[in-house]
C-alpha cells in the first residue's frame, strides 16, 4: 500500500493541510507536486490498495484550471481518493464538486473530502496565520475519520457545489519585478502555467494564474504584487473574508 500526495500549493498553505492529512498513514508516501510541469501522472501505475490525496487550493470558487488535464491523464481503476480544497477564508464554491467529478471521470472512488481554510496567497491579512493550532487539532481529527472510512466505511459520498460550476475568474494582480533580479530564472521553471518567458523580468498577463508560485520561490525576493491593487482586492473583498471561517469534513452517506 502507498499513499500518494497530489498537490498545488503555490505559496505553502495547501501543503500543510496535506502533509496533516497524510501524517496518520504509516506506509511508504509518494509525493508530488502538480505545478511541475515535467511531471508525467499518466506514467503513475496505481494498485487498489493504494489511497490517492489529491489536494487543491480554491481559485474563484474553481479547481485551477491547468490541473484538469493533468488529472484527467490518470488511471484510477477504483482506487480510493481523498478530496482536499484550500481556500483564502472566503468560500470554496464548486472546487470539490469539481475535483470530485474529474477524478471519478478517470476511475477513483472519492470517500470522503476536506475544505481546509489557508492564509490568502494574494491578501494574506485574509486567513492570516492558518492553519493555527486549533485548526490543526481539527485536521488530525478529520485525518483519523478519513483513514478509518478509507479501510472500513463503503457510501456515497456527497459534496457542495453546482452544475454547471461558477464562471472561472482569475484575479486582475499580477507579479512584478524589482531591481533585486538576477536572471536564475527560477521563476520561469517553477511557473505551473508557463507565464514567464525566456526574458525573465516580463510576465504573460495572459497566461498569469496569479498563484504567486513565482514571488514565494524567488531566492532574492525579486517577485512582488502591487501594494495599491493588493489594498484594493482587500477593501472589495472585506464583506466575504472578515470573520473566521470554518474547516469541513465530508464523510459517504
Amino acid at each position: 500500500m502507498k499513499v500518494y500526495k497530489l498537490y498545488f500549493s503555490p505559496t505553502g498553505g495547501t501543503k500543510k493541510v496535506i502533509d496533516r492529512l497524510a501524517s496518520v498513514w504509516d506506509c511508504q508516501k509518494v509525493e508530488i507536486d502538480l505545478s511541475d510541469m515535467k511531471y508525467e501522472l499518466s506514467n503513475i501505475v496505481f494498485e487498489k490498495t493504494d489511497v490517492c490525496i489529491v489536494a487543491v487550493p480554491s481559485f474563484s470558487g474553481r479547481v485551477p484550471q491547468f490541473i484538469i488535464p493533468k488529472l484527467k491523464g490518470m488511471k484510477g481503476i477504483g482506487v480510493k481518493a481523498i478530496l482536499v480544497t484550500t481556500f483564502g477564508n472566503r468560500a470554496f464554491d464548486d472546487t470539490l464538486i469539481e475535483l470530485q467529478n474529474t477524478l471519478q471521470s478517470v476511475g477513483f472512488c472519492c470517500v470522503c473530502a476536506v475544505a481546509a481554510v489557508t492564509e490568502h496567497s494574494v491578501m494574506p491579512k485574509y486567513g492570516k496565520g492558518r492553519p493555527d493550532q486549533s485548526d490543526k487539532k481539527e485536521l488530525d481529527a478529520f485525518a483519523k475519520k478519513c483513514k478509518n472510512v478509507v479501510e472500513n466505511i463503503d457510501g456515497q459520498l456527497v459534496v457542495p457545489g453546482n452544475r454547471p460550476y461558477r464562471k472561472y475568474l482569475t484575479i486582475p494582480i499580477k507579479p512584478k519585478v524589482n531591481k533585486n533580479c538576477n536572471r536564475c530564472g527560477l521563476c520561469m521553471l517553477r511557473c505551473p502555467v508557463q507565464a514567464i518567458p525566456s526574458d525573465i523580468r516580463n510576465v504573460d498577463k495572459d497566461k498569469c494564474i496569479s498563484c504567486l508560485q513565482c514571488v514565494k520561490v524567488c531566492p532574492k525576493n525579486a517577485r512582488y504584487v502591487s501594494r495599491f491593487m493588493q489594498k484594493i482586492a482587500e477593501i472589495k473583498m472585506k464583506k466575504l473574508c472578515k470573520d473566521r471561517k470554518q474547516n469541513q469534513l465530508f464523510l459517504p452517506q
